[in-house]
C-alpha cells in the first residue's frame, strides 16, 4: 500500500512504488554504461530532437490526448523525462471537447522543434478543419509556451533557421516555403517551391520531413515506403536550399524481427558525435523509439552500425546519468496532475479533482455517454514493452445508477475491466469494445461491445490490474481483480492489442475512466496507480 506519510504531506507527484517482481527497470539503461534498444519501448512517434548546450529536447506526437505536444528532456539521449506540454487544450472545434463529434487521430502530430536566438519554437498542424497550424514559443521549454502565430497547414513539417537569418519550412513531399522574419506567415515573394520530384523508386509513402544544415550543406531526412517494399529512411542532400537535391537510402533495417523501421531525425552531442533517433512500428504498444549511431560517410548521414543495422545494445552517448522512468506510478498525493498523465480529448475541468479528497484522484460523471469512446475525462498513460503491469485501487462507494468506472487497455479496439451500477447492484464486468469512426471527421459513428465475464461486488473498494506482454508475436493483455489487494483472480479472456492505423492512430494505453449512462453526479476515487515494467 501507499506510504501514509506521502499521503498526508503530498510528497511526490509520480513515484515508483515498490515492485513485486524481478527483473524490473525504469528505463532501457542497463546501469553499466550501455542501453538496450528500443531506447523507449512505448508509443513515442514522429520524434524531433535538438540539443541546446548539454541537454537534449524532444517533441513527439500524442494527437487527441490533452495536454498535448509533450516536451521531453534528457542528458544522455537514453533517459527521458517529460518537462512540459506545449498546450493544455485545443479549442478550434467543439469536437476537442467531445461535443458534436470527436477528433480521434487528429490534433497534434509530426511536430517541428527548433531553438533560435534564445527561444524554443514548436510548430504543428492538426490535420483538422480549419487546416491551419500552430506556432508556439518559449524561453524555458519546461515553462509556459505561448501561441505566437497561426500558419498555413504544413504537413509533417520541419523548420530551418538559416545562417543568413532567413527562415524556411520543409513539408509534404519536397515542398519548401520561406517564412516572414517574424514567423507570422509565408514571406511574400519569398521561396515557395518543390525542391525535388519523386523518382521511380518512390511510388508510395514519402513524408516525415526533418532538416538540418551541416558544413554548408542541407540535409532533408524523409520516410519512404515504396509499394510492396520495406519502409526505409532517406536523405536528400543539396548545396543550395532550393536544390538540386540528390538522394540516398541511409537506413533499411528490420530490427529485432519487427518490420517498418524508419522516420526520425539526427542530432549531435557536445563532443561532435552524431546519432539517429528513429521510431519503429511495433503493433500493439505503438511506435517505439530507437537510438543508433549516425556515421558520416562521403558527406552522408548513414544510420546504424558499420553494417547499417540498429544495435541491440550500445554505449550510452553520455555516461553517468541515472535511470529515469517515462511511465510511472502515481499516489495522487499532489495538488496538480502529474506530467505522466494525459486526458482523452479536452477534460471537463470541474469533473475531476485531486483536492476534494487529498491523496485521491476523484473522477466525477459530468454528462451522459453510452460508451467509453465518448466518455469525457478518461485518464491515460502509455504502456511499455517488453512486459508491464498497471494496478489501480478504486473506491466505488459513490457510484450512481448507470455509472461505469474502471480500467482499460485503451485503443480503437479496447478491453474494459469495469464496475457497473445497475438496478442498485454493482458488478465487475469484463468486455471488449471496437469503435467505428467516420472517415472525414474521425467522429464516433458506432461501437461494438461484447461482454466476457461478470462478477457481483459488495465492497467499497476494488483493485484492478492489467498485465501487458509486447514481446514479439504476443501483444496480449490479461486482466485481474482483487477485493483485498492480496488475493488476485484472473477474469476475462486474453485480449489481443493492435496498433490502430485507421482510427485512433496510437499504441495501446492504460486508461482510467468513469462515465454515466443515465445521469451525472456519481463519482469514484482512485487511490493510486501502481506500475511495473520488466527489463528489455
Amino acid at each position: 500500500m501507499i506510504n501514509d506519510f506521502m499521503k498526508k504531506t503530498g510528497v511526490a507527484a509520480c513515484i515508483a512504488l515498490l515492485p513485486l517482481g524481478q527483473p524490473l527497470a525504469q528505463s532501457s539503461d542497463n546501469g553499466d554504461g550501455t542501453f538496450t534498444n528500443p531506447v523507449l519501448w512505448s508509443d513515442v512517434p514522429d520524434p524531433d530532437v535538438i540539443r541546446v548546450g548539454d541537454e537534449f529536447y524532444m517533441v513527439s506526437t500524442t494527437m487527441h490526448l490533452m495536454p498535448g505536444a509533450p516536451i521531453m528532456r534528457s542528458k544522455d539521449l537514453v533517459n527521458w523525462e517529460i518537462a512540459s506540454y506545449v498546450f493544455d487544450k485545443l479549442t478550434d472545434t467543439p469536437r476537442y471537447d467531445m461535443r458534436e463529434g470527436t477528433v480521434y487521430g487528429r490534433g497534434q502530430w509530426a511536430t517541428s522543434l527548433r531553438y533560435h536566438d534564445g527561444k524554443f519554437y514548436v510548430y504543428f498542424s492538426p490535420n483538422d478543419k480549419p487546416f491551419t497550424g500552430y506556432l508556439y514559443a518559449a524561453t524555458d521549454p519546461a515553462g509556459k509556451w505561448e501561441l505566437v502565430a497561426r500558419l498555413p497547414h504544413y504537413h509533417d513539417s520541419s523548420f530551418l533557421f538559416d545562417d543568413d537569418g532567413r527562415v524556411y519550412v520543409f513539408y509534404a513531399t519536397g515542398r519548401l516555403t520561406e517564412l516572414k522574419p517574424d514567423l507570422t506567415g509565408p514571406l511574400p515573394g519569398g521561396v515557395n517551391t518543390t525542391v525535388f520530384e519523386r523518382d521511380a523508386d518512390e511510388d508510395g509513402l514519402l513524408e516525415g520531413s526533418r532538416v538540418i544544415k551541416r558544413d554548408g550543406k542541407y540535409y532533408l531526412l524523409m520516410i519512404s515506403w515504396p509499394n510492396g517494399e520495406k519502409r526505409r529512411q532517406l536523405c536528400y542532400r543539396a548545396d543550395k536550399i532550393t536544390g538540386p537535391y540528390e538522394k540516398k537510402v541511409i537506413l533499411e533495417d528490420n530490427f529485432a524481427g519487427f518490420p517498418y523501421m524508419g522516420q526520425g531525425c539526427v542530432v549531435d552531442d557536445a563532443e561532435g558525435n552524431w546519432y539517429g533517433v528513429i521510431f519503429q512500428d511495433r503493433d500493439g504498444v505503438g511506435r517505439v523509439l530507437t537510438l543508433m549511431p549516425c556515421r558520416w560517410e562521403d558527406g552522408w548521414p548513414m544510420l546504424g552500425d558499420k553494417d547499417g543495422r540498429t544495435p541491440l545494445v550500445m554505449d550510452k552517448p553520455v555516461r553517468g546519468e541515472a535511470e529515469k522512468p517515462l511511465v510511472v506510478s502515481d499516489d495522487f498525493g499532489a495538488s496538480e496532475l502529474a506530467l505522466c498523465w494525459q486526458w482523452n480529448h479536452n477534460p471537463v475541468d470541474e469533473a475531476w479533482s485531486l483536492t476534494e479528497r487529498p491523496g485521491y484522484m476523484r473522477l466525477k460523471t459530468s454528462r451522459v455517454a453510452n460508451n467509453l469512446f465518448l466518455a469525457p475525462n478518461t485518464l491515460t498513460q502509455r504502456m511499455e514493452g517488453p512486459e508491464c503491469s498497471g494496478t489501480i485501487a478504486m473506491d466505488i462507494a459513490r457510484m450512481k445508477e448507470g455509472d461505469i468506472a474502471g480500467f482499460s487497455a485503451f485503443n480503437g479496439d479496447a478491453a474494459l475491466l469495469a464496475v457497473t451500477m445497475e438496478n442498485g447492484v454493482k458488478h465487475l464486468v469484463v468486455s471488449t469494445s471496437s469503435v467505428a469512426l467516420s472517415e472525414e471527421e474521425k467522429a464516433v459513428v458506432g461501437v461494438d461491445s461484447e461482454e466476457q465475464e461478470r462478477v457481483a461486488l459488495n465492497v467499497p473498494t476494488v483493485y484492478l490490474r492489467i498485465d501487458a506482454d509486447f514481446r514479439l508475436g504476443r501483444d496480449i493483455a490479461t486482466f485481474y481483480y482483487s477485493l483485498d489487494n492480496e488475493d488476485w483472480k484472473r477474469v476475462g479472456a486474453d485480449f489481443k492489442m493492435r496498433f490502430d492505423y485507421r482510427r485512433l492512430f496510437m499504441g495501446t494505453k492504460f486508461a482510467i475512466f468513469n462515465y454515466a449512462t443515465k445521469g451525472a453526479g456519481g463519482y469514484v476515487d482512485i487511490d493510486y496507480f501502481d506500475y511495473k515494467r520488466k527489463r528489455n
